[in-house]
């Protein structure tokens, strides 16, 4: 039977609930995993408390130090806004703790790849959470792309658009501050198609940038007449070079007027391509040239691959094909595959995809304002 794993939460909000969430729901689902729900700590003492007792965790703080110098502790969360992820990570780092990390790491690529080093050099599980890397659909397309059946692959051409911040009047935030979110739409949403490029890409060398801040000033609370000014991007959009040769195009937007969830991306290859939308969650579109060619072409075209028990984690929510699964599923996934890690298991969503990914968007920052190509 395997070791329970005693948890320590830093924040204890949406985020936390959903990964707390998450780690219930793969004790359930998979048996062998065995969270203990320890310790959690949040700035309101009234909200601790409630989240502590609602969540099934022993005890609760207030001061996020406590979690990472308390000596029952195995794993620290850290679900907090990205301006504290990199303290928390780090201080958790040195006391010797295993680490989970929301996304980003941090608001550079700099401490990011310092978070990086530093958990290599203390051999300890560290795990960002992109929570896209398990998505049984990129796990699919993964593999085809690394089988050879889409042939070379010469073009990835990917965006993810929501209009979540489409009305002007919506209040200013801590997303639209640099200093507490160090970029807007790139690190918020183009951050997760980044991280499953990386997955499934490998590396980018260089990138070329241009922006958009399309709302400039938003009312500093509801109803306000005060406007604060928005530091960063509203819209992104940049082009690629792969370290294998491949070209691209990403984009991501939060003022895409009707797009939700628009998390889409389409790979060409020689031989093949294939396209996924993440508001068709269970469904993959793919093209293979030989089925194409087949009597001069004439029943050519893409087909839809809907998401069955043969694709990797598919089979642990769904006995058949075209039942779908959800959001919460992918955050199992990621909680099955961090809990298997602390006991030796193999996992890819570690700081180093998260330093790289940081090092992206640093990149294309930097060619927003030196209007270049920057190398990542």
């Amino acid at each position: 039977m395997s070791k329970e794993i005693k948890i320590g939460l830093i924040g204890a909000g949406w985020m936390g609930k959903a990964h707390t969430t998450a780690f219930h729901n793969a004790r359930m689902i998979f048996g062998d995993d065995m969270p203990v729900f320890e310790l959690v700590s949040d700035v309101s003492e009234d909200a601790v408390a409630k989240f502590a007792k609602n969540m099934g965790y022993n005890r609760y703080t207030t001061n996020w130090m406590d979690v990472v110098t308390d000596p029952e502790i195995d794993l620290v969360d850290v679900a907090t806004p990205n301006c504290m992820h990199y303290e928390m990570a780090k201080a958790a780092l040195e006391h010797g703790k295993h680490v989970f990390c929301e996304k980003p790491l941090s608001l550079s690529a700099e401490q990011s790849r310092e978070l990086a080093d530093l958990a290599k050099e203390k051999g300890v599980v560290n795990y960002c959470g992109f929570s896209n890397i398990m998505n049984p659909a990129n796990q699919y397309v993964a593999e085809l792309v690394k089988s050879g059946k889409l042939g070379k692959i010469m073009r990835v051409h990917a965006t993810y658009d929501q209009d979540m911040l489409l009305d002007p009047s919506i209040p200013i935030a801590w997303r639209h501050i640099n200093k507490l979110a160090g970029s807007g739409a790139l690190g918020d949403l183009c951050s997760h198609l980044l991280s499953v490029s990386q997955m499934i890409m490998g590396d980018m060398s260089e990138v070329l940038g241009v922006q958009s801040i399309v709302i400039p000033e938003r009312p500093v609370k509801a109803g306000s007449t005060e406007m604060g000014k928005v530091e960063n991007d509203d819209l992104i959009t940049f082009l690629v070079k792969y370290e294998n040769g491949a070209i691209g195009d990403f984009s991501s937007s939060r003022v895409a007027t009707g797009r939700k969830n628009y998390f889409y991306y389409e790979i060409q290859g020689t031989e093949g391509s294939v396209v996924y939308d993440l508001e068709r969650m269970c469904e993959v579109q793919v093209y293979f040239k030989a089925d194409a060619d087949k009597d001069n072409g004439r029943d050519c075209g893409f087909r839809t691959v809907l998401l069955n028990p043969q694709h990797e984690g598919f089979k642990y929510f769904q006995p058949a094909g075209g039942i779908a699964i959800a959001f919460d599923d992918m955050k199992t996934l990621q909680a099955h595959a961090l809990m298997q890690a602390m006991h030796g298991g193999e996992y890819i969503c570690d700081f180093e995809m998260g330093a790289k990914v940081d090092g992206i968007i640093n990149a294309v920052l930097k060619s927003v304002k030196s209007g270049t190509w920057e190398k990542c």
